[in-house]
């Protein structure tokens, strides 16, 4: 079916092809449902240096050609759908640093060792005041505020209709909960292919902030946007599964925590790769103020601070909270919705391919009986550490491109080059008087 005969039959009146930059910023075009077709056909034009993808002013422009197989008509505003697109040059060849196709390439290598990989996210936000400058509700002030039931509904408005939402898109979620910090949320929704979920990531993200924005809240996922508070996390779950999709292949009911020995080599990789897998998973200035960080008022940062991994215990960077799966903890919601299950799926197949092995699993309190040194790796205590491990990496550069690994770590210096030109307010109080 065309999709303007689609937009005839569902009351689509506009389309927006909308594509993802390095840095996770959504670049669209607003398409009216007549002219639709030719742009799905020939692709919406636009100037590639005017988003995060290490072009300039004098290269040709690039065409973003809409997935039509990954439709979604605004819940709240039925007349619009949202189509994520993928890029490719004037010449027709594809733009190798679209985030979207370099999740599509690592699913491919999966797929070619004969493996389908499903992923699940949960994805933490703040609810603001419309501003920006403080929690939207004043009353959300205890100090342990996780599962706060008066809190969560003082937010029924706001967090029904994102559900209701994601009910009517068929995402089928299963639960809501204000997190652990005051003023934070979290939505929980199925697993599905790596891709499937991926465009969902994208696209949730879009959909709080709009539906807060409706309610006149502004909705961040900012790693960290308040110091003595718990952070915005993106735990991510992983399994991966047959070629068919209806075997589980990291499920081991035997095994004491009911995971296979392929699992452990994907978690092995992982583990290996996390110095440069930040690169990626905390992937802003602000990310390395939500790992390693104090304690919050909270009592808990609930955020990884050693590469290390442990069953049903969330001080590590990676849990297996029940049989068939793992979840990352390290990721934080200003991660690439692409990037983020690319970067995880290539650390662990290399720790597939080479049999690697994880050690023994920690089951120490991580944040109050820290492992040695000796024994275990701290992260990375900033972005500049991680972009120098990722430069120093060969897994990534191999897995996802050379030249993809260069334009995002070209951008990502950059960026952190601005940021240390910039004199701050601490900087200010504690040296002004030198």
């Amino acid at each position: 079916m065309l999709l303007s005969e689609l937009a005839r039959d569902r009351g689509i009146r506009y389309f927006l092809i909308s594509f993802t930059d390095l840095f996770g910023v959504q670049r669209a075009k607003l398409v009216p449902a007549q002219s639709i077709d030719e742009m799905a056909e020939n692709g919406a034009g636009f100037a590639g240096f005017a988003a995060w993808l290490d072009m300039t002013p004098a290269n040709p422009d690039i065409l973003a050609i809409p997935d039509a197989n990954s439709l979604f008509q605004l819940p709240w505003q039925s007349y619009v759908a949202w189509m994520p697109a993928d890029l490719y040059g004037m010449d027709g060849e594809p733009l190798l640093q679209t985030p979207r196709l370099v999740l599509k390439g690592i699913v491919k290598q999966a797929e070619q060792l004969g493996y389908r990989i499903k992923t699940g996210v949960e994805c933490e936000y703040f609810l603001l005041s419309a501003d920006g400058s403080e929690i939207s509700d004043s009353r959300d002030r205890a100090s342990k505020p996780c599962y706060d039931q008066q809190a969560l509904m003082r937010r029924y408005d706001v967090i029904s209709e994102i559900c209701d939402a994601m009910l009517s898109l068929g995402w089928k979620p299963y639960q809501n909960d204000h997190e652990d910090a005051n003023g934070q949320f979290e939505m929980n929704w199925t697993y599905d292919d790596a891709i499937v979920t991926a465009d969902r990531h994208a696209f949730f993200k879009y959909m709080v902030k709009s539906i807060a924005e409706k309610h006149g809240f502004r909705a961040t996922f900012m790693p960290k946007p308040f110091a003595n508070l718990t952070g915005n996390g993106c735990h991510t779950h992983l399994s991966v599964w047959d070629s068919s999709g209806k075997i589980n292949l990291f499920k081991d009911t035997e095994e004491e925590l009911g995971l296979s020995k392929l699992a452990y080599q994907f978690i092995a990789g992982v583990l290996e790769s996390a110095s440069a897998l930040c690169a990626f998973t905390n992937s802003t200035i602000n990310s390395y103020k939500r790992i390693n960080s104090p304690v919050t008022l909270s009592g808990a940062t609930w955020s990884p601070n050693s590469i290390s991994y442990s069953g049903n215990n969330r001080t590590h960077t990676i849990r297996i909270p029940d049989a068939g799966r793992f979840e990352l903890r390290l990721a934080d919601g200003a991660a690439n919705p692409y990037l983020l299950p690319a970067a995880i799926i290539a650390a662990g197949l290399d720790g597939i391919i080479r049999q690697a092995e994880p050690g023994d699993r920690s089951d120490n309190n991580n944040y109050t009986d820290p492992l040695p040194p000796d024994r275990v790796k701290q992260l990375p205590s900033n972005l500049l550490d991680a972009l120098r491990c990722l430069e120093n990496s060969t897994v990534f550069a191999k897995a996802l491109g050379d030249s993809f690994v260069a334009s995002y770590l070209k951008l990502k210096y950059q960026q952190w080059h601005n940021y240390s030109n910039q004199i701050t307010d601490w900087e200010l109080d504690n040296t002004l008087d030198c």
